[in-house]
Parts: structure tokens; sequence; C-alpha cells
């Protein structure tokens, strides 16, 4: 085992157990493969299944795996019109299972997310049964300031350009705390307990996942 990785499982264990304060359940997996599988562990079979945008998801292999399971998928994608967004995010707030990364997680157990319309946080927030978060072990952050300046310094600029955002971040690779029409950091979420016990499920991994 390299440094790297006694360094991830011990960090891992350290959250894991502030999780369990927090009302949240916590596993460590050692790379995407083992994660892939402990996702489809907790998800039971027939459950709908809806997500929000991810690298670390489609990375993991989870929602291919999700889409040729034994599951309702609930694929935000296949919405073209108004009309049709409105009645999948309507059935997502009332999934089994919602599916989504974090931006980061401190220590301490506390997820953080920066959204732009909220659709993603919103269902972290109230609605699904269980929501899984599956985060790569570079989403780590000492405390809520640092993963604040992770989600806007680190994560937000390279899906500006993923999303064809036209933002000071996306040419300088650094926040300018902008009020830009393409802006993508409208919400942000600080999750410090889950107000019903073992909802959130939070699924470390051991490498770098997302952005």
């Amino acid at each position: 085992m390299s440094f790297k990785q006694q360094y991830y499982e011990n960090a891992a264990a350290t959250i894991i157990k502030n999780l369990q304060k927090r009302q949240m359940v916590g596993y460590y997996c050692p790379d995407r493969a083992a994660a892939r599988e402990k996702v489809l562990e907790l998800i039971p079979a027939g459950a709908s299944v809806g997500w929000g945008g991810s690298v670390t998801l489609n990375e993991t292999g989870i929602l291919d795996a999700v889409r040729a399971g034994d599951y309702q998928v609930l694929d935000r994608d296949t919405a073209k019109t108004p009309a049709e967004q409105k009645k999948m995010y309507g059935a997502i707030c009332a999934a089994d299972c919602f599916l989504m990364s974090t931006n980061a997680i401190t220590l301490d157990g506390e997820l953080v997310n920066v959204d732009n319309r909220g659709n993603r946080v919103s269902f972290l927030c109230f609605g699904p049964d269980k929501v899984i978060v599956v985060a790569g072990m570079n989403k780590v952050v000492a405390d809520v300031e640092c993963g604040i300046r992770r989600a806007r310094d680190i994560a937000a600029p390279p899906n500006t350009l993923r999303l064809n955002r036209k933002t000071p971040c996306s040419v300088t690779g650094r926040c300018g705390d902008c009020q830009s029409p393409d802006c993508i950091c409208a919400q942000t979420v600080i999750t410090r307990r889950s107000a019903f016990k073992d909802r959130i499920v939070v699924v470390l991994v051991g490498e770098e996942l997302g952005y």
C-alpha cells in the first residue's frame, strides 16, 4: 500500500466517524470498481433512480450500470422540452434514490456544494428517500471555507468549459466572483447534518475523480 493510499484510508475513517455524528452514513472503497459495486448494492432492485450532473458518476461507470440494471431509471437528459423537464424533476423529487457527487467534503463530515439552478442540491436537501453521494478523495478539504474555495476555484473552471459557459474562470482558471449570465455559481449549500437519519450515504473512493 502506498503512502497516499494509507492517507486516503486514514482520512476516510475520520470522515466516516464524523458523518455518523451528523446522521449520515459513510463507506470507503479503494477504487472506482469497488465503489460501483457498493452503490449498486445500496440500491434495491426495482427502485426509481435519478441523478444530478456529475463527472464522477460517469467516470466510475455507475450511471452506465444503473441504466443497464433492474431499476426505474429517471434520466433527466431524456427530458427535452420545459414540460418534460418539469415532469422529470417532479418524478426525481419523489424517487427512491438520488445519485450525485459533491464539490467538497470536509474532514469533519460536512458536504459543500455550489450549484447553478439548484436542481442538484435541492434533491440533496429534500425529496428522494435516499441520497447516495460518490466522491473521490481529491474532494476532501480541511473545513467549509476551504470547501467553498475548492468548489469555486477548482471545480467551477473545468465545469464551465465542459458546459461551454463564457465566464472569467473559464479563461483565467480562477473564480472572478462574477455576475456573468453564464455563471454557474448561484447557490451555495452546506450540508452539516441529515435531517433524516441515514438518508444521506457518502461513498468515498480512493482515487482522484471528477473536478
